[in-house]
């Protein structure tokens, strides 16, 4: 309709994925790379998680990425998760093109047949992957039944890498305690933010040049003003911008201006828009249309108010927080929470010193991998710059952020953007390692505290002699949590074994009032 009216050999608008049309941010150029890690080597046979709020573009990457498929790597692709544990199997099987004649829903039979279909392929040195679109849709059983493919192994390889794709809520679902196993296998993760002001008016000249504009038919303020009614959602702009375009051509507007744009994402509000700005938007928008029938001078106060509104927006505490944040200041606090224990002592064991009375591991997991660790520790934020900030409480919603002795409660899904599973977590120890062999009162210690607090519990005999039998439970233990399984304890053994809780600050958690 417009397209020969501004110069354009198409619409450069639609919300139908077009690989030709594809604009790769900083971001997107990031996320892409970890999902080209996943099918490629890099995976090990762990998970590869990317997330990203709606309209982002993790269908438009998946796409790529299947174009960018390596020689010998067998791909299944399943768009709907929402299946039960048989189906899922089933689908991956027809995906896999296996045949599943005579299996039925028997989980066992078509797990094997699964099986034998990925021997094979390993045997002709081909690599198999299972990408799950929309991944926060499946069940808990679902999720478990997937968490069981990655067993599937030869004495040296994994042979299924699975790449999860999702909206934030799979974030929140993997961080819930009961799912544990599965986020610890999480090798790579990536969250998918919108595009900031600048990468938004790129992605729109992109556009407008693959549709062969001759020049761009937005003015610098509509461009701006697209990034503020869509937050750089890609979805978002495409829609408000062919929406703009065709008011455009209706007034034969050469140059698409700001309010123009406004217009276009009051129209669209009410059946495209996305829980968040839009809403606002479109309630402010009401609320304007009301003033005009109460007189225009209270119109002009109302246009100014919402002027102000969008050019200076009220900040939370916590994020102007985060700007100050460093990591000095969290091993602060850190140090603060432990009586005893200097700043300098932490930096320095965080830092790979080596330290006589203070251990340090940095761990990637989920908020419910935190919350099994049971202690404070320091988050490393992705935003702003690599912030560190140290984290003193958690509950379903918010966490408790501390600086400098104050605490600031954040909303969790805002934290979630910010965070790549990236945590530090120092307690203090002396590094002593427990082996096979040894005797006495500490190995007595560590087998009352497998057979009270552990999982799975200890339930051999309680004595100071640190025996094969005792050595196997370790072994086994450090395969549930996630340790490096080599039958010995040592600090991060014991961390796991609740040693540093005895006496020690504890997370503050739901139950505990945060």
């Amino acid at each position: 309709m417009y397209e020969s009216f501004y110069g354009l050999d198409e619409r450069p608008f639609s919300i139908t994925p077009n690989p030709r049309f594809v604009y790769l941010s900083q971001r997107h150029q990031d996320a892409l790379a970890h999902l080209l890690f996943g099918v490629g080597r890099g995976g090990s046979g762990g998970f590869v998680q990317l997330t990203g709020e709606v309209g982002t573009g993790k269908t438009t990457l998946c796409r790529l990425v299947l174009e960018q498929v390596p020689d010998k790597t067998r791909v299944a692709l399943i768009l709907n998760p929402m299946l039960s544990p048989p189906e899922l199997l089933r689908a991956i099987c027809v995906e896999l093109e296996i045949n599943v004649r005579g299996a039925g829903q028997s989980l066992q039979k078509l797990q094997d047949r699964l099986n034998r279909y990925l021997l094979e392929r390993h045997a002709e040195g081909e690599r198999v992957v299972l990408i799950i679109d929309e991944a926060q849709n499946m069940s808990r059983e679902c999720l478990e039944q997937v968490r069981l493919l990655t067993n599937l192994e030869t004495a040296t390889d994994k042979l299924l890498q699975i790449i999860l794709l999702g909206q934030p809520e799979l974030r929140l679902l993997l961080a819930r305690p009961e799912l544990r196993q599965l986020a610890q296998r999480i090798t790579a993760r990536y969250h998918l933010d919108p595009l900031n002001q600048d990468e938004t008016a790129h992605y729109v000249r992109h556009r407008l040049a693959v549709a062969g504009a001759p020049r761009c038919p937005f003015s610098s303020d509509a461009l701006n003003a697209l990034y503020k009614t869509s937050d750089g959602v890609p979805r978002l702009i495409n829609i408000i911008a062919d929406r703009a375009l065709m008011a455009g051509y209706a007034h034969e507007m050469e140059k698409i201006d700001r309010q123009t744009v406004h217009k276009a994402a009051r129209e669209v509000a009410g059946d495209d828009w996305d829980e968040g700005t839009g809403w606002l938007r479109s309630a402010l928008a009401a609320s304007v249309v009301a003033c005009v029938l109460l007189g225009g001078g209270l119109l002009g106060w109302m246009m100014i108010q919402t002027e102000e509104a969008e050019t200076a927006p009220s900040r939370p505490a916590w994020v102007a927080m985060l700007e100050d944040a460093s990591d000095q200041s969290a091993f602060a606090e850190m140090a603060s929470a432990w009586s005893g224990l200097s700043v300098g002592e932490i930096s320095a064991a965080c830092r790979g010193q080596s330290q006589q009375r203070v251990a340090c591991l940095s761990k990637r997991g989920s908020w419910g991998y935190i919350e099994q660790v049971g202690l404070p520790v320091i988050l490393r934020l992705a935003e702003p710059d690599r912030a560190y900030v140290f984290l003193a409480g958690l509950e379903n919603n918010h966490l408790l952020l501390r600086h400098q002795g104050q605490d600031y409660r954040a909303p969790l899904h805002h934290l979630d953007r910010r965070w790549l599973g990236e945590f530090l977590v120092a307690w203090p120890d002396d590094g002593t390692i427990l082996r096979r062999g040894d005797t006495g009162t500490m190995v007595e210690r560590m087998k009352m505290l497998a057979e009270e607090v552990a999982e799975p519990r200890w339930t051999g005999q309680r004595d100071d002699r640190y025996d094969e039998d005792f050595q196997r439970w370790v072994t086994e233990f450090q395969r549930h949590h996630g340790i490096g399984a080599d039958g010995m304890i040592g600090p991060e053994t014991r961390l796991f074994l609740k040693v540093p809780h005895i006496g020690g600050p504890a997370l503050m958690t739901n139950n505990d009032g945060v």
